[in-house]
């Protein structure tokens, strides 16, 4: 079976979509099973990911990368590589072309929170989506919360929805490496430093500005504290970061990084006593998970999503709380038997997120759409 793939969010700086795929492609090479199959790989620009090329052939299609690349340029340069099933690992997937479709879509918050969105990014999100999973022969999310929101908000029968969730760690960011870029955890590591880590792009449901007030307290009381927010601003409308840094006047001590290579962002999560992602609305959250792998104790709003990713083991806060923050805060960076009743909890939770079930499972989910083709 020839497997085409949209892997444009393998280019340049890979973030959450680009870890998701960089994870099953990485799988994929080394799997026995998958071995039967070939996959086309199709982006704007070189992909940083080595891969054998006799199995995962890659096409370079000039382009910006954006909606008209994926529905006009995609189709025109896949018809003629025989494909007999596509995978689209980012929400959407070429409506022109004439094959399975298999569409993965990690969260509606587009449709459920309009607000956060411009206008005309939002729409277009919306309609492409939904067409895109309307078409698709199965959709694949990576929640439970998520596959709820597909039934109610999209009106995606249940019988076409496969909840996989994915593995936990880079698995193809490091895009060279093909290994996680999380230091290895230790079963109850001690609170070696009084710093707090954010990993995740910057939206306004994330609410990184409380975060930092809500930090300021602790910095203030300890000239040692301090807070990384690793992540690009893509909120809307727009967060100064900057700006509320200098009104807390925690400069010294609150570090604001957009991008970060994998060797930094490893030694971050090293140095880390605790984690906060006070996200009201996601697909599932990774980053608290991968903070679990890492031995650091998560602060997290108390959201269903939440609670289904991480379970037990993770600190819950109400939103708008910031003493509620503050408090769970030092929690989780000074009292030892507070972080180690999370701690004991985070092997559980852990053992839902696997790299090779994601990509068994996942394969498999393509392998059907492909051989119903076959059958009609």
């Amino acid at each position: 079976m020839r497997i085409g793939i949209d892997a444009r969010e393998l280019g340049g700086r890979a973030t959450g979509v680009g870890r998701y795929l960089g994870g099953l492609l990485r799988e994929w090479a080394a799997n026995g099973r998958a071995r039967a199959h070939e996959f086309v790989l199709y982006a704007p620009h070189p992909i940083a990911m080595p891969l054998d090329a006799r199995r995962f052939a890659t096409r370079t299609i000039p382009g910006a990368g954006g909606t008209w690349w994926e529905q006009m340029q995609l189709p025109r340069a896949a018809a003629s590589d025989h494909l007999d099933v596509w995978f689209a690992p980012a929400y959407t997937a070429p409506l022109r072309i004439p094959i399975p479709t298999i569409v993965a879509i990690h969260d509606l918050s587009f449709v459920a929170h309009p607000e956060w969105f411009r206008p005309r990014e939002g729409a277009r999100r919306r309609w492409l989506t939904s067409r895109s999973a309307h078409r698709a022969a199965s959709v694949i999310t990576i929640s439970e919360f998520s596959r709820r929101e597909l039934i109610d908000r999209l009106d995606i029968p249940a019988g076409k929805i496969h909840v996989i969730p994915p593995g936990i760690g880079a698995g193809g960011s490091a895009l060279g490496a093909g290994r996680s870029t999380l230091p290895a955890s230790t079963p109850h590591p001690a609170p070696s430093s009084c710093h707090v880590l954010f990993v995740g792009s910057v939206f306004n449901r994330r609410h990184v500005t409380d975060l930092i007030r809500a930090f300021a307290p602790i910095a203030r009381a300890r000239p040692g504290a301090s807070l990384d927010i690793v992540g690009d601003n893509r909120s809307y409308p727009r967060e100064d970061l900057r700006r509320t840094i200098a009104g807390e006047e925690v400069e010294a001590q609150v570090r604001w990084h957009e991008y970060v290579s994998d060797e930094q962002l490893a030694a971050l999560y090293a140095g880390a006593g605790a984690f906060a992602f006070l996200s009201e609305y996601e697909g599932l959250g990774l980053t608290p998970l991968e903070a679990l792998a890492a031995g650091i104790p998560p602060v997290l709003l108390d959201t269903a999503v939440a609670r289904e990713s991480c379970g037990l083991a993770a600190v819950y806060v109400p939103v708008d709380d910031l003493p509620a923050i503050t408090r769970a805060l030092e929690s989780m960076l000074f009292d030892e038997r507070a972080r180690r009743r999370i701690l004991d909890a985070a092997p559980a939770e852990l053992a839902k997120y696997s790299w090779p079930r994601a990509a068994r499972d996942t394969l498999a989910v393509i392998e059907q759409a492909g051989l119903q083709a076959y059958a009609t």
